[in-house]
């Protein structure tokens, strides 16, 4: 059996970074904020997962400091949007670097419903939101303990929002929604190809 192994630090030797393509898929956090001016601000991050059940918590890393990233810690809330693939291209918009007076929400013309809990406007048409209160920002640091230009956002989810054509019997109907995730590349993928698995007992 052959194997290409690397060392990060020393490069991968690849045409490209095999690490995200690797690590996948990724869920997207499609995150809407609001700055201290009243500019609603909406971009995805790849770097984004459900961190606990009870109290359910969501994390996403960002990599600088974003509008994002500046305008949770100066109000202390956002909303992550569910981005379904009947939605992939708007969110893919919405990574185009605006200013931060840009209002991506509003260039891009997505319909908007206000947050009930968080002052910051969740998407009309996601099949799901979540808004969040901040629990934590952490820089993130290296081995060595070398503070690195990423930073972790972790928020607790204070409501939900779910459409109720994804609901069937009580339970989501995943493959209607067919949330997007992030692979390597410039590449992604829909949830379609669905199996489950009995989870085993001693």
């Amino acid at each position: 059996m052959a194997f290409h192994s690397y060392s990060p630090a020393d490069g991968h030797g690849l045409k490209h970074n095999p690490f995200k393509a690797l690590i996948s898929p990724r869920p997207i956090g499609w995150i809407s904020s609001r700055s201290s001016h009243g500019v609603s601000n909406l971009a995805p991050y790849s770097f984004f997962n459900a961190l606990s059940e009870s109290p359910p918590l969501l994390g996403f890393s960002s990599s600088g400091r974003k509008d994002s990233l500046r305008n949770i810690e100066a109000a202390g809330v956002f909303v992550h949007n569910v981005a379904g693939r009947a939605l992939v291209e708007q969110m893919n918009a919405s990574s185009a670097p605006y200013g931060e007076e840009v209002s991506e929400i509003e260039a891009i013309g997505l319909k908007t419903l206000p947050g009930d809990v968080v002052d910051v406007p969740r998407l009309a048409d996601a099949p799901a939101s979540f808004e969040c209160k901040l629990v934590e920002i952490k820089q993130l640091e290296d081995h060595q303990g070398a503070k690195l230009n990423n930073y972790l956002i972790i928020g607790e989810v204070v409501r939900a929002h779910i459409q109720e054509q994804y609901i069937a019997d009580g339970m989501i109907d995943e493959t209607a929604i067919a949330a997007v995730g992030r692979l390597g590349y410039f590449n992604y993928a829909a949830v379609k190809d669905i199996f489950a698995l009995a989870r085993p007992t001693l």
